[in-house]
């Protein structure tokens, strides 16, 4: 038997009452009920060396398997043993198959399909259940009948396509989800996909057009199941005024051919929100913000407050500007739509750029207010992408002889002007000609001639020579980078020499051995010492605490950096906490803490500080050697040997 063979005999045996129409095994399989029934012609003589197992195929009614459950599991174990299941895959499609599921799945069904001890599945189940908890969905066990996904469809759709992130080994890796279709229905998909951009001269980022083919197939799946969306005629109205409307007209009637299904109002208007979100390239700014007419001041008043907390001229940077413009109109459509993202690059970010996050949360919160909007930390990464880009231009570069090197980026605008401003401040000898996506390469190839490639993903039949890169530029590739480029100057590297941040300790400020049970507490305590202490105003510990509510302020190496709204500070200083015993500070562990006092009017010292702790945070052993310190000149004296 083949594989399609096979995989039909598995739906058949495994199919636990009632017979199954053709034309539904037809459409599971991706193939014309003629195959389906010449296969079936084939599975009646595989049927004939079991003694009491027999294909029932009755005109009208269906097709169905009967058999006694040993030999039915001997048939299962003999076909299918060979492709054995890691933990991870069992878990992942477990999952995919309760989400799409209109009828309630048993353990026992789990544990004949895996050949795994019911034991296994129901902690499989559990996983699954508190996964299903962030998008707001519940998985409901009926006993004696099994276990069924309740909550929208909207919210079911978005937890399949962040299927990946329900395991950390899976959690980078989006082809994960891709693998749960046809190859003919993903190729279908991406082709209208590509000729979409094409016909309306529009461009999104490589990323953008992955997760729209993700979604796409969602959808086809869906309706193929009659799992409709449901869309309020507001909605509707609304959708039908977009410019991505007639995108998503066009789309539909290349998948109606494509698949030979009709597709309702819904799903159109779905999509439509789905063409809106995408990030997209520069190309067409002024098409894409006029449409956000609501939001047209949000964007200079983020500019304009994150220069005054950080007193960089920011105002002063069109790329900035234009590449914000484009970046925040996704944003704030994700946010509107209810399309959450998960940005793997999150605790990166975090702890190569502390003081940017930092400055970045306090920026959109009062945004925030002012829009009744709430930025989570995941978009609030990107941004900071942008403004640290932002600062690398400011800082200047040097008028040199430069290497012609084009940045082919897969993770959007902001990072790729961060790789940009990186490079063409650390190495003279390079001038970044452009940044693009992965499918604009041979194009611009053709064009214009390059030195080389930096990309942040392989390329594959592409004669100029081309590095590989982490999108965040790190230590490694630095090094990669030099060896790669010859005449280029030596790495400058990035840090903030600053002097030693100890003129802000006190001893008063410094608490050894807090037992605290949660983070919170930890931030309220050290907040209210400063306080009391006069070193800031009453309101500062309502704002730290939301601050760290916000989002958790670990930067890695077991340090954490709370901070409040500088506006409240009287006079500069840290408050410094070491735990008794390691404490949970959202995804990370921390033993030391540094609540950070420092105004407006300190923003040197307050980057200069920031920088340090990051620093102390790639030293282990100094971290170690200051949980060890027993008062605070012991504190003192470790923090300014390594400084």
């Amino acid at each position: 038997m083949n594989q399609r063979q096979k995989e039909l005999l598995r739906m058949l045996l495994l199919h636990e009452e009632g017979s199954l129409q053709i034309n539904d095994m037809a459409e599971e399989l991706g193939c014309s009920e003629k195959t389906v029934r010449n296969d079936l012609d084939r599975l009646e003589e595989f049927m004939l060396q079991y003694d009491n197992a027999s294909l029932i195929r009755k005109p009208g009614i269906g097709v169905m398997v009967e058999m006694d459950e040993e030999e039915k599991a001997d048939i299962l174990r003999s076909l299918f043993a060979s492709e054995p299941k890691t933990i991870e895959e069992r878990l992942f499609e477990m999952a995919f198959q309760l989400l799409t599921s209109d009828r309630a799945i048993t353990l026992q069904y789990w544990a004949d399909r895996y050949f795994a001890p019911k034991a296994a599945i129901k902690k499989d189940i559990e996983t699954i259940y508190n996964w299903l908890g962030r998008y707001e969905l519940e998985l409901v066990s009926k006993p004696g009948i099994g276990n069924v996904v309740e909550g929208p469809e909207l919210k079911k759709r978005n937890a399949l396509a962040h299927l990946p992130e329900l395991i950390p080994s899976f959690s980078s890796d989006k082809s994960a989800v891709l693998d749960l279709f046809m190859p003919y229905e993903i190729a279908a998909v991406r082709k209208a996909l590509q000729e979409m951009q094409e016909n309306f001269s529009i461009a999104f980022t490589d990323e953008a057009l992955e997760s729209l083919l993700v979604h796409a197939l969602i959808m086809v799946k869906r309706t193929r199941q009659k799992a409709a969306v449901f869309v309020r005629d507001a909605e509707k109205k609304e959708a039908a005024s977009r410019t991505e409307y007639q995108f998503a007209s066009w789309i539909f009637t290349q998948l109606e051919n494509a698949f030979r299904m009709a597709f309702p109002e819904e799903e159109k208007v779905y999509f439509t929100w789905h063409l809106i979100s995408g990030k997209r390239l520069e190309e067409g700014l002024e098409q894409v913000w006029q449409t956000n007419g609501k939001y047209e001041q949000l964007v200079p008043m983020l500019v304009d407050r994150m220069g005054k907390l950080t007193l960089f001229p920011f105002e002063d940077d069109h790329v900035l500007m234009n590449g914000l413009k484009v970046h925040m109109h996704s944003v704030i459509s994700r946010i509107q739509y209810g399309f959450p993202i998960t940005n793997p690059l999150l605790a990166n970010i975090k702890r190569m750029y502390p003081y940017m996050f930092s400055m970045v949360i306090l920026a959109l919160e009062e945004l925030g207010k002012a829009y009744k909007i709430d930025i989570p930390e995941d978009e609030a990464a990107y941004i900071v992408l942008h403004f640290q880009a932002s600062i690398e231009r400011l800082e200047g570069r040097r008028e040199v002889q430069k290497k012609q090197a084009l940045i082919v980026c897969h993770m959007g605008i902001g990072m790729s002007h961060l790789l940009e401003a990186k490079i063409e401040q650390q190495y003279e000898a390079i001038d970044i000609v452009a940044c693009i996506g992965k499918a604009e390469v041979y194009a611009y190839l053709k064009q214009q001639k390059v030195d080389f490639i930096i990309s942040t993903l392989p390329l594959e039949k592409i004669s100029t020579p081309s590095l590989v890169i982490s999108p965040l530029f790190g230590q490694e590739d630095k090094k990669k980078l030099s060896q790669f480029v010859q005449e280029l100057e030596s790495n400058k590297g990035t840090g903030q020499n600053g002097e030693v941040f100890s003129p802000f300790l006190t001893e008063e400020l410094m608490f050894f051995g807090m037992g605290k049970e949660h983070r919170y507490q930890v931030v309220e305590l050290l907040a209210m010492k400063l306080a009391e202490k006069g070193y800031v105003k009453q309101d500062f510990v309502h704002s730290a605490v939301s601050r760290e509510r916000k989002s958790a302020t670990a930067i890695g190496g077991g340090i954490a950096i709370p901070h409040g709204d500088p506006g409240l500070i009287i006079k500069p200083a840290l408050a410094v906490g070491v735990l008794e015993k390691p404490l949970e500070w959202g995804s990370e562990q921390v033993s030391l803490v540094f609540m950070i006092a420092l105004s407006k009017e300190n923003q040197g010292e307050l980057r200069s500080t920031i920088s340090n702790i990051a620093k102390l945070s790639e030293s282990p052993m100094v971290v170690h050697e200051l949980l060890e310190a027993k008062s605070f000149t012991d504190f003192l004296r470790v923090l300014e040997k390594n400084q």
